[in-house]
Order: structure tokens, then C-alpha cells, then sequence
């Protein structure tokens, strides 16, 4: 599972949950259910979402909503929110759900339809409605969004007369050979066997070709000549030399430190990395750029991150529930999550304002990266399935196995894991 990276030191990651306990059809009603509700989230370590309810409970005194915060770490989240809905419990009325959990959910029946007309969904970046959608109908309201981010040694690249590269023949060029001359290590990405390896591994396929799973999510494509070359192109890296071998003991943060102590010439990770990477006692800051993550002629290879706002489906107050969605995704409030919370917005008119450009100038990269940027595999068991892509495919960074044999064998335990082999 994959939760939203937030620019805060030390790691902190994110998880919005807002839950709204609902009875009956399970599709969000117009006119019933008003009253105080409850919003689940993972631990907010910025303390902006308490600021951004107050606005809501003053203006609602009949309809507070009282924020309940989980634990930080992502997989405690889930089992505790899997577990309520679960037992068909409605403590929670608002759900803010991993952008990969919105299948899960919305299959076991936890989470409601709900009413695109009564949602902004008209103003919010196209690529990312994909992401709250299961069959064809909205289940989630996109509330933070995300995409992987190349960042590059500018200074160094500029020096050398060296465009940053577009597509990964480009990078691994320049990382095999222009680093060394700079006493630098090529790239890093997050290859530590965890979802941040899936991840790293669905864009290294896409930007060959490849994916993990077709788009209904139950047609399994890993075992093909593209998603060969793309993981081919991680393998060959550790076994060259351009990507460390200490690279596969790193999460996000790892990652970022190493870049930022000035080690490495290409990083791939999220955009919080660019505040702290610009941070005074960082030794790269006003050294380094960003630009989105190579892919196929071109485009980004980039997967979404990101969570949804969810309804509950057994909430007893589904109307006031829906409200709390429209009023945590409004322009206003988006505003706050970026400049309060320093996550990613949804709204595209942020992107666009010069003000926050300026505060934020990775902004106009990342609205790129995240135009052209493809979910994670839309299915109800998308935990397994990542499990299974990352324990397979360190093996194959490891150099433990080869290439085509690891995807044979994950072609396998995939087809067992969505039910078609």
C-alpha cells in the first residue's frame, strides 16, 4: 500500500480519512442523513487538517465533523479502516483511501456510489478522476494527488552541457558515464522490496511498454518483451554499477538524503522532496532541478499517487458526508492542503496561479508529470499484488534471478492472485 509523502522532515506520510457511515442502497442520497460525523485519517504530522475542519464545524455547528487520527504507518491504516468496514461498522462516515484502495473498497461493498453532479470533478486534473472510479462509476472524490519527479544535479548538468534527459536511453547514459566524472553515483530510486518498489518497477515498465496488468485489472500482461526490457533496464543498472547496490535498501527517505548529502546525479521520487531538498542545510539546494520521469518518446513514465475521499457506505449521515467532500476538494480548501499541508492539489487553477508558482515552482513540472502520469492496477486485490511484484522483482535487482524467469513466475502468481490462472 502507498500513502502520500508529505514535505515535513522525517518521513512523514500522510493518510486523509474520511468515513461516513451509511444504511441502505449504498448510493449517496440527496436529501437524508444530516448530522455530526466522523473523518479517520492517518496521522496528520502537520496539524493543517484540524485547521481546515474548524472552518467546516464553524460554519456547521449542527453537522460537526470530528477528526479521528489512525496510526502514521500505511499498512496499520488500512487494517484498521479494512477491519471497521469490515464488521459493517459506521464509526467512520468519510473515508480518505489510498488512491489503490478505491477498488478494494468499492468491490466489498464499504464504500457508495456517489453523485458526480454534486462534486467540482469539472475543475480537477483529468488523470487523476481515473484513479476514484471502479466499473465505471465514482466511488471517491480525488482529494491529494502525486506523481514520481526526476530530480537532477543542475550544476553538474550544466557544466557539462547536458540537457536533462527525456527518455531513459538518455538517463542511463548520463548516469553511467557523466557521474563517475563528477564523483557521483548515477540514479536511485526506491528499490527496497515494499509498495515503493512496485511502483519504481510499474514506471520502469510503462516507460518501456509493459505494464503489470491490462486496464480491467483482472488481465494479466507482466510476462511480455516490453515489461522484459523495462525491468531489464533496473537490472542492468545495479549489475553496471550507475544504480547502487545500497539503492535497494532505500524507501523515500533514504533516497532523498542521498541526494540531497550530494551523492547522487539523478533521483527519482515525490514532489515533497523538493522543499527539503532546497532547505539550507541541504548541499544541494539551489544546485538541482526537476523534470518529469522519462518515458516512451517522451511522455513520463509516471504512476499516480495520492488518496480519495470516500464515503462510507452503512453512515448515517450520508448527506452531510457528501457535503464534507465537496467542501475538502473546493478550490479554498485546496488552496490549504498545498500551502498548510504541502501536499499535491487536484484543482488544475492551482497550478496555474503565479503566486504559488513562485512559492512552489516545481508546480508546472508536476502538473505535467501528473497529466500524463497512469494509475496502479485497478484491482480489488491490489494488495497481493503488489506483495507479489515486489518480492519478485528484487530477486531479479538482487541478481538472484533472471530477468524473464522472475516475470514468468509472477505472470503466475498474479494470474492465481486476481483469479484467471
Amino acid at each position: 500500500m502507498w500513502w502520500t509523502r508529505i514535505a515535513a522532515r522525517g518521513a512523514l506520510v500522510l493518510v486523509l480519512v474520511v468515513v461516513a457511515c451509511v444504511g441502505g442502497s449504498g448510493v449517496v442520497p440527496h436529501g437524508a442523513g444530516r448530522g455530526p460525523i466522523t473523518l479517520a485519517t492517518g496521522r496528520d504530522l502537520t496539524g493543517y487538517l484540524q485547521r481546515v475542519l474548524d472552518g467546516w464545524n464553524a460554519a456547521h455547528p449542527a453537522e460537526r465533523v470530528t477528526l479521528v487520527q489512525l496510526p502514521e504507518a500505511a499498512d496499520e491504516v488500512h487494517a484498521q479502516m479494512a477491519d471497521s468496514l469490515g464488521s459493517r461498522s459506521d464509526r467512520f462516515d468519510v473515508l480518505n483511501i489510498d488512491v489503490t484502495w478505491t477498488a478494494e473498497f468499492a468491490e466489498a461493498g464499504w464504500i457508495a456510489p456517489l453523485d458526480r453532479d454534486a462534486l467540482p470533478m469539472d475543475r480537477l486534473l483529468p488523470s487523476v478522476t481515473s484513479t476514484a472510479t471502479f466499473r465505471g462509476r465514482l466511488y471517491a472524490m480525488p482529494y491529494v494527488t502525486n506523481a514520481g519527479l526526476l530530480y537532477y544535479r543542475k550544476d553538474i548538468l550544466d557544466r557539462a552541457g547536458v540537457r536533462p534527459p527525456t527518455t531513459w536511453a538518455e538517463l542511463e547514459q548520463d548516469a553511467r558515464t557523466l557521474a563517475p566524472r563528477y564523483g557521483l553515483e548515477g540514479y536511485a530510486g526506491q528499490f527496497l522490496p515494499y509498495e515503493g518498489l512496485t511502483v519504481n518497477v510499474a514506471e520502469a515498465l510503462r516507460a518501456a511498454g509493459g505494464a503489470i496488468l491490462a486496464d480491467d485489472g483482472r488481465t494479466v500482461t507482466v510476462d511480455s518483451a516490453a515489461a522484459r526490457d523495462g525491468l531489464d533496464v533496473l537490472a542492468r543498472g545495479v549489475r553496471e554499477g550507475w544504480i547502487p547496490r545500497e539503492a535497494l535498501t532505500f524507501k523515500e527517505e533514504e533516497s532523498r538524503a542521498a541526494f540531497e548529502d550530494g551523492r547522487l546525479l539523478f533521483l527519482r521520487n515525490w514532489p515533497y522532496v523538493y522543499d527539503l531538498a532546497s532547505a539550507e542545510d541541504s548541499k544541494v539546494a539551489g544546485k538541482f532541478g526537476a523534470v518529469p520521469l522519462p518515458g516512451a518518446g517522451g511522455a513520463t513514465s509516471s504512476v499516480l499517487g495520492g488518496s480519495n475521499l470516500a464515503v462510507n457506505s452503512r453512515s448515517r449521515h450520508p448527506r452531510t458526508a457528501a457535503d464534507l467532500l465537496a467542501y475538502l476538494t473546493s478550490e479554498g480548501v485546496q488552496r490549504k492542503v498545498l500551502t498548510l499541508g504541502s501536499l499535491p492539489p487536484v484543482w488544475v487553477s492551482l497550478y496555474h496561479d503565479p503566486a504559488l508558482i513562485r512559492r512552489y515552482p516545481y508546480l508546472p513540472v508536476l502538473e505535467r508529470s501528473v497529466a500524463g502520469a497512469a494509475p496502479r492496477p485497478k484491482s480489488p486485490a491490489y494488495e497481493q499484488v503488489s506483495l507479489a511484484v515486489a518480492a519478485v522483482t528484487s530477486d531479479v535487482l538482487r541478481q538472484q534471478v533472471p530477468t524473464s524467469v522472475a516475470l514468468e513466475r509472477l505472470d503466475q502468481e498474479l494470474r492465481r492472485i486476481v483469479g484467471t490462472g
